[in-house]
């Protein structure tokens, strides 16, 4: 129909003419004004033909594969990894950002395509199909207007054909967008996508901008007059922000947060150019406060990934006062250690020591590494926890399959479990190094696979493992000690996705600390030679006695009497022994008469096991080797006075019919050893005075007088004095008299 065709022909120049709906119209009216005046020249005109080319090669990895009763527009062979070479950081940035928007509009771009007749096309080889969808975003993201070409570049005849044959065609792919929007009743293309992906979009085009200080370029004062001399007011928090505002970071003192609406005006500053400041999602920031806030002066740490430059010269300039050293593992090439030194050594970094090895192919006793006490691990993660992945990819060099894996929301459970499989593999391993005392575990993730599974499977894996150095355990994160944010008390640091932040999850493992008083000899010993603190002798020394001794529990310091007189008597043998092993194998008898000595033999009636307390069992074997030992030990040792008080029970009578008792307390001249001379004759202890005990003839006793009794004590545990005292006891052991 005539009129039908004109009508449509009128719409066609209303949509070329009309370009303030298509891709400007926002959700906020205030964001497209600001978007508007910050979009510079070159975006409106195009990009350099390279930009193109290494877009068409990253969505030619990336975009959605639809089954073949389905496939309408045909991408070729994918299957090779393309090459990307980028001019700089600037290019990079943009090319990913074409085939991101391509990759969201893809179901739009092939309607376009068919709808227009513009597809197929037998001149245009299916290896260009990827270049053809690419260049038609861009082409009505341009409101369908000529691309301007620079003078300078080089071109690329690929770029330069399907340039001008879709430009040959904008009138029918401008209507044939004007009909898909007016099908779907979209006021713009971004309308046209689904609900979770615009929402996704919102929250990245509204994240505020997180950029630290290098200090070792400017200080925090100097920042602070720089920018408000540009015009930025500082204000209180994210919600006071207005156009040309920031504010201080709650966590991390030299982060300052800006909102999205000056991106464009920040970049071009002086202090970005001159590396002074540094844009960066803020979970990196948040590690490495966490990583900074646990090293002591001198203390060395290892990144153990190289994929995120910037988190390592951050790192590098919160801990050059402390003379710390940064060792980074994965620099396998020359070129990349090239790469990485310019970089560090334009921002003025001095402290970082790149290492060509992987972080697990490193021996957790390499020399180098002899002085690391925290392992920062940022490992490879789905990711899809942080706000822009652009940013992402540039910044931590990312793979491109990130992006497909970020617009669908979600990773195959194959690559999940991937991924948890090596993060666990590489915290298991940073374990294994004993002298470090934490490690900070940092990633991206929404999934519990790649967080706090991962920690516990690898916290559980250490406890089965036999290693007398500390184990760990998880502490709540510190970010630094001059933050302004309230310590926390959970043990997992977790942020969610949101307008104001990306999502991140942050562990702390530090290592137990035990005191020395209540670990054996042996344990002490092994320790140390499992942190490399003693030398080969003492090493060698320490594990040979660990295999001669037998293992003993530790008796309590209120039997130190027993335990002294099993050490008089077996002092080669290093380990304390219980009292009851003490006292089953040595018993003082008392005194028969004033001239008798008092000797140590074999116990004729030795206690009851109801009167000792509960210790180990040992063999008739111990006990028989053990009493050979005594026997050897008793004629080669000087005996010393002691101050001993025995039991409060009536003594056996003693021969020729003269009686004996125990009084209340006995002084040291009471009871002693025998005490032998330099020619070895051993001399009587002197005479001892002790209260009469009625007997009748035939041996029997009577009872005491009660004034007599009443002098004797009745102690809880008679075989040991409660007033005795363990120092005093050591003392008199050294030869010092006791205190009476």
């Amino acid at each position: 129909m005539p009129g039908s065709k004109s009508n449509l022909v009128s719409l066609h120049e209303d949509v070329i003419n009309d370009t303030s709906d298509l891709n400007e119209m926002k959700i906020s009216d205030e964001k497209e004004s600001v978007e508007k005046r910050t979009m510079t020249l070159i975006e409106k005109n195009g990009y350099h033909d390279s930009v193109y080319m290494n877009a068409a090669k990253i969505f030619q990895g990336i975009h959605t594969e639809k089954s073949k009763d389905k496939i309408l527009v045909r991408y070729g062979d994918g299957s090779v990894t393309p090459m990307l070479t980028f001019k700089d950081e600037y290019s990079q940035r943009v090319s990913y950002g074409l085939a991101f928007n391509a990759l969201k509009y893809q179901d739009l771009l092939e309607e376009m395509l068919l709808d227009s007749c513009v597809y197929p096309c037998h001149s245009i080889p299916e290896e260009l199909t990827s270049l053809l969808v690419v260049m038609l975003y861009d082409l009505q993201d341009r409101k369908f207007r000529a691309r301007e070409v620079f003078d300078e570049e080089e071109p690329v005849p690929e770029v330069r054909k399907i340039e001008c044959y879709l430009y040959r065609f904008k009138t029918k792919l401008a209507a044939a967008l004007a009909r898909c929007r007016i099908k779907h009743d979209a006021l713009s293309i971004e309308y046209l996508l689904p609900e979770a992906i615009r929402e996704q979009q919102q929250r990245t085009s509204a994240l505020p901008l997180y950029v630290w200080i290098n200090t070792f370029k400017i200080s925090l004062e100097d920042v602070l007059g720089d920018l408000k001399n540009k015009g930025f007011t500082r204000v209180q928090s994210v919600s006071d922000f207005d156009c040309y505002t920031y504010c201080m970071d709650q966590h991390c003192p030299d982060v300052l947060v800006f909102p999205s609406s000056v991106k464009e005006e920040l970049l071009n500053l002086d202090l970005f150019a001159d590396c002074k400041l540094l844009l960066q999602d803020k979970s990196r920031s948040l590690a490495v406060h966490s990583a900074q806030a646990l090293l002591n002066t001198g203390d060395d740490i290892i990144v153990a990934h190289v994929a995120s430059p910037l988190t390592i010269a951050h790192m590098s300039a919160l801990t050059i006062r402390n003379t710390s050293n940064i060792f980074v593992c994965g620099v396998k090439s020359s070129a990349k250690a090239d790469e990485l030194g310019n970089l560090f050594s334009h921002m003025e970094c001095k402290n970082i020591r790149l290492l060509h090895e992987d972080f697990t192919e490193i021996g957790s006793t390499d020399p180098r590494l002899e002085n690391v006490k925290v392992i920062l691990l940022l490992p490879q993660c789905s990711g899809l926890g942080v706000g822009n992945p652009i940013d992402f990819i540039v910044n931590e060099h990312g793979d491109a399959g990130f992006l497909r894996d970020f617009f669908r929301g979600s990773v195959s459970e194959d690559k999940l479990n991937v991924l948890a499989e090596r993060q666990l593999n590489e915290l298991m391993h940073a374990m294994k190094f004993n002298k470090v005392q934490a490690i900070v575990y940092c990633t991206c993730s929404l999934y519990p696979e790649e967080n706090e599974l991962v920690v516990k499977k690898a916290l559980e894996s250490e406890l089965l493992e036999e290693n007398k150095v500390q184990p760990y355990r998880l502490i709540p994160p510190v970010f630094s000690t001059c933050s302004n944010s309230v310590a926390s008390t959970e043990i997992f640091f977790k942020m969610e996705p949101s307008e104001i932040c990306s999502g991140c999850f942050l562990a702390v493992l530090e290592r137990e600390k035990e005191s020395p008083a209540n670990m054996s000899d042996e344990d002490i010993l092994a320790r140390a030679a499992a942190k490399g603190l003693l030398d080969g002798t003492l090493a060698e020394k320490s594990k040979k006695k660990k295999k001669k001794q037998p293992k003993v529990t530790q008796c309590r310091r209120n039997v130190a009497g027993a335990e002294f007189l099993h050490r008089q008597t077996l002092s080669n043998i290093k380990a304390e022994l219980s009292v009851s092993k003490g006292v089953s194998n040595i018993q003082l008898r008392s005194m028969n008469g004033t001239n008798r000595r008092v000797e140590l033999k074999k116990p004729l009636h030795p206690l009851p096991d109801a009167a000792l307390p509960g210790v180990p069992k040992y063999t008739v074997q111990d006990r028989q080797t053990l009493a050979r030992k005594a026997r050897t030990e008793r004629k080669r040792m000087e005996t010393k006075t002691v101050d001993i008080v025995f039991p409060s029970a009536v003594a056996p009578h003693a021969p020729h019919g003269k009686p004996q008792g125990n009084s209340p307390r006995t002084s040291s001249q009471h009871c002693c050893h025998a005490a032998k001379a330099a020619g070895g004759r051993m001399f009587p202890p002197p005479k001892v005075v002790k209260p009469a005990v009625p007997r009748a003839a035939g041996g029997r006793m009577f009872a005491l007088p009660k004034a007599v009794k009443a002098a004797v004590p009745s102690h809880p545990r008679p075989w040991i004095p409660c007033s005795w005292n363990c120092t005093t006891f050591r003392k008199d052991v050294n030869g010092v008299p006791p205190a009476v």
